[in-house]
């Protein structure tokens, strides 16, 4: 089977779908492997890189994902208003695997199904103990909580941690992290690494334990009904919980130098909740980062892909930040694709076992249907 490695074409995107370490291992367990001219470039990887671990590069994309069983790719891949129709090019029954994100690339999800290729989106990969090793969502969030917090230190007018000198006492910087999942954790535990006093809230309380094991103090509320959607996700509260959050909320970010936000519902979706009242009530030369910004932001306002300054208060809201830190994002996607296609792969081929609760979760489309139920439901509340 060929694998083909496209260059990626979406804005401020520098990663890399494989990295030759992952070609050289595909290689080895029997894959033909075909790359793009300069798909590597971004993240420092020449095509020399490639071609020395026995991958051959192309320069026509078209005829390279033409040619290929199997299409990897850190993004979705393009359509005819991007000028570069990647759907297209791929040839019917092939297979594509990477982030899709097909809650939020509907019109991506349709041409797939059009097409009648097999669409495998590894953010959709259920959170199991036997799929951590492909879980490209937990890999590039646990990105995001790092530099998350260095944004907001190098932002912050005022140390992180608490310093004695010769001219006295300077108090640790007070962070506020609202959201555990494993961007918040890391970014929970950059902040203290860096001398922070961390505090964080999540509306799932089973995650106490694991805030405080990483060096944060865990404030929240009891809940009259579970927020948690299982896999690691939260969902919507009651308008009751949501009201009693909206409390801690505001006195939390009262009183915080930085506050970081990293909340989304499913995985996909940003909620809103730091209103313009909670940013009023902050210090000046306070610095929120809101790492939601992709699903919308959870700042009100927040304005995606901007930094801008509100009554003396700066709001960070990096679109895409995993592609910041483009080596190690790119090893780190590579690394959970290769996972992915040899756990599956026999006599040198990749085998298709839909019975298997990995390939169940992350299947989109597949023989000219959308099979995922969430995304379903979502192309059908956009056609009504």
């Amino acid at each position: 089977m060929r694998i083909a490695v496209a260059r990626e074409t979406a804005p401020r995107e520098q990663r890399v779908a494989l990295v030759p370490e992952s070609c050289k291992k595909l290689i080895q367990s029997g894959y033909l492997l075909s790359v793009e001219t300069g798909a590597g470039a971004a993240s420092g990887l020449s095509d020399q890189a490639y071609t020395d671990v026995g991958a051959t590069v192309e320069a026509d994309p078209a005829a390279l994902l033409g040619s290929a069983d199997l299409v990897l790719k850190v993004n979705a891949p393009t359509l005819a208003d991007s000028g570069r129709d990647e759907v297209a090019w791929m040839k019917p029954g092939s297979i594509y695997l990477g982030s899709l994100m097909p809650l939020r690339n509907l019109k991506a999800v349709q041409a797939l199904a059009g097409r009648k290729i097999t669409a495998f989106s590894t953010d959709a990969i259920p959170r199991t103990t036997r799929a951590q090793a492909m879980d490209t969502l937990s890999s590039m969030a646990n990105i995001s909580g790092y530099k998350g917090v260095l944004l907001a230190a190098a932002e912050l007018n005022k140390y992180f941690p608490m310093l004695m000198t010769a001219a006295g006492m300077v108090p640790p910087a007070k962070v506020f992290v609202v959201g555990a999942a494993v961007a918040g954790l890391q970014a929970i535990a950059t902040a203290k690494r860096l001398g922070g006093n961390v505090v964080a809230t999540d509306v799932r309380p089973e995650v106490k334990e694991q805030i405080e094991s990483v060096g944060g103090k865990y404030v929240g509320i009891e809940l009259s009904e579970s927020a948690s959607a299982g896999g690691g996700y939260a969902k919507e509260l009651s308008a009751d919980d949501r009201a009693r959050q909206q409390e801690l909320l505001a006195a939390q970010v009262a009183q915080s130098d930085v506050v970081i936000t990293t909340a989304l519902i499913g995985g996909v979706f940003a909620p809103k909740l730091l209103t313009a009242a909670m940013v009023k009530s902050m210090k000046a030369g306070a610095v929120i980062v809101d790492l939601a910004a992709d699903g919308g932001g959870n700042c009100e306002l927040s304005r995606p892909g901007e930094t801008v300054t509100v009554g003396g208060v700066t709001i960070i809201a990096p679109l895409n930040l995993p592609s910041t830190v483009p080596l190690h994002a790119s090893l780190l996607f590579s690394r959970n694709l290769t996972a992915f296609l040899q756990a599956f792969t026999k006599d040198k081929a990749f085998q298709l076992d839909l019975n298997d609760d990995i390939q169940q979760g992350a299947l989109i489309t597949y023989e000219g249907e959308v099979k995922n139920a969430r995304t379903r439901e979502a192309l059908q509340k956009a056609a009504s």
